[in-house]
């Protein structure tokens, strides 16, 4: 029998070649073998849920064969408590995000090629344990990203899809020459990460700080981090739907488990002493920048996009904080953040298609015409804007008790943002929901089954994990203790040699 993560990795693979196989033209086909494909991965992630062990920092399901012998590379495959949360996630956002491309109209069996490309990637960087592999999922993820911007993208597709290409690559450069370095560098060659990561004493503080800076730069691009992030509203407007669902709630949290998984377990000693200035203050701007930026836009989809960058920042600033809290909190934000986003493109794509417009001045009333629609929208806002009793408040909060105790500053401006992020979503509700009617708009349909199938389940998450964030939390608490108490260890410890 296969093993489970070889199956919830490949099976969207193995969809692919069925619908490049399958007879020209049959639409139907290509659908609801990407359908099949998700839902069985979408299977396996729940039962890998139910059979994980929560009570161990230990790899479970783990998988591990030769792959190049000569160069001590392995198909090494394995989830802990960090990653467990990101494959369920990533799981749940691409079964939804099938369902959202039924709309796509033109060369359908590329597109559904590609996005099944696009999940096995994805679902790789989070199972893979040795270096060389989790490399080759990080650039699988990038060509079809590519072209499904570029191709199936709105006005400006070209222009987006380059400039993703471009920030993603020079990011992907970096990452390789810091794999490469920890390859050389050790005193037996491997790209196991377990093992990099046990030998994490040998390295010189100086080597570790030139490594984790590469690899910050590289991680931050898809986070993405100040300054890096010019490339993600462009990539966010162009997008089509269901792929601005799968950018906001998958791709971004693979640059910030990147950092959990690299640079925290690899590189601790520089973690410890670089990550209130790379990952704090950093996080801090983030979330006022992204918020501010948010609260000036006049397009509905880019407004979405720049408070992803604000709410990523608070997962930035819960690493930075080497506290329980702040740590379990920033997973949980990671987790809770790709629910809600997903929720608000969703809800963006709702109106684009009705309308083929996303000007925020342009809409009005909407509420009368569409009520289902308005009210799914306020609660995705409402959550977005960190409401107690929904999902974003009690991951905001962990952030902030953890970060206090380190960063009172950075914390009490993370904090106050929160009134600019009331601010923005509750503006752009009233210019495109209350007020009187805009005419042109009066017989516009409301929410179809197949839009309420796609909200309903991510409405359910946000509301448990609102009233029962243990649900996940109990996934995530010993391994990131576990790997925080290495990271403080270290700054304890002996000092490691300057050369």
């Amino acid at each position: 029998m296969a093993h489970p993560l070889t199956l919830i990795t490949f099976i969207p693979l193995i969809g692919m070649i069925l619908i490049l196989a399958a007879p020209a033209g049959l639409v139907r086909w290509y659908k609801w073998i990407a359908v099949a494909s998700a839902a069985a991965q979408l299977v396996i992630a729940a039962w890998l849920y139910t059979n994980f062990n929560t009570g161990t920092v230990a790899m479970q399901f783990t998988e591990r064969y030769s792959w190049i012998g000569a160069y001590h590379i392995y198909y090494f495959m394995g989830v802990d408590g960090i990653s467990i949360s990101m494959v369920l996630l990533t799981a749940l956002i691409c079964f939804i995000a099938v369902f959202s491309s039924f709309s796509i109209d033109r060369a359908e069996k590329g597109y559904y090629a590609l996005l099944m490309l696009l999940d096995t990637g994805m679902m790789g960087v989070f199972v893979a344990l040795d270096f060389f592999l989790f490399y080759i999922f990080w650039e699988v993820m990038l060509l079809p990203m590519y072209f499904l911007i570029g191709i199936w993208g709105g006005p400006r597709r070209e222009y987006a899809a380059i400039k993703f290409f471009l920030y993603t690559l020079l990011g992907s450069v970096l990452i390789l020459l810091a794999m490469l370095a920890l390859y050389y560098y050790g005193a037996v060659p491997t790209f196991d990460m377990t093992q990099l990561a046990a030998h994490s004493s040998s390295y010189t503080i100086g080597f570790q700080r030139i490594v984790w800076i590469a690899l910050f730069i590289g991680f931050a691009i898809k986070i993405p981090a100040f300054p890096f992030h010019t490339w993600l509203p462009d990539a966010h407007v162009e997008a089509p739907t269901a792929i601005s669902v799968i950018l906001a709630g998958v791709l971004l949290k693979m640059g910030t488990y990147g950092i959990l998984r690299v640079n925290f377990a690899i590189l601790p000693a520089a973690t410890h002493e670089l990550a209130w200035l790379l990952l704090g203050l950093i996080g801090t701007i983030n979330i006022v920048y992204g918020a501010m930026c948010a609260m000036a836009q006049k397009d509905f989809k880019k407004l979405v996009a720049y408070s992803s960058i604000s709410h990523m920042g608070y997962v930035m600033l819960g690493l930075a904080s080497f506290t329980a809290a702040g740590i379990n909190g920033a997973v949980l934000q990671m987790f809770n953040h790709g629910t809600i986003t997903a929720m608000l493109f969703l809800l963006v794509g709702v109106i684009y298609d009705r309308t083929h417009h996303r000007e925020i001045d342009g809409f009005g009333g909407l509420a009368q015409s569409m009520p289902i629609y308005a009210g799914i929208t306020g609660f995705a806002f409402f959550a977005a804007l960190g409401l107690p009793g929904l999902s974003a408040f009690i991951s905001e909060v962990l952030v902030l008790i953890g970060a206090w105790q380190l960063h009172p500053i950075m914390t009490t401006l993370g904090a106050a943002t929160a009134i600019l992020t009331a601010g923005y979503l509750l503006w752009c509700f009233q210019r495109i929901y209350l007020g009187p009617l805009n005419e042109k708009y009066a017989a516009l349909p409301d929410l179809s089954a197949r839009e309420i199938f796609m909200l309903l389940p991510l409405a359910a998450i946000v509301i448990m994990l609102g009233v029962y964030p243990h649900a996940i939390l109990v996934l995530l608490n010993t391994s990131l203790v576990h790997l925080n108490q290495g990271v403080l260890a270290v700054a304890t410890g002996p000092a490691l040699p300057l050369h």
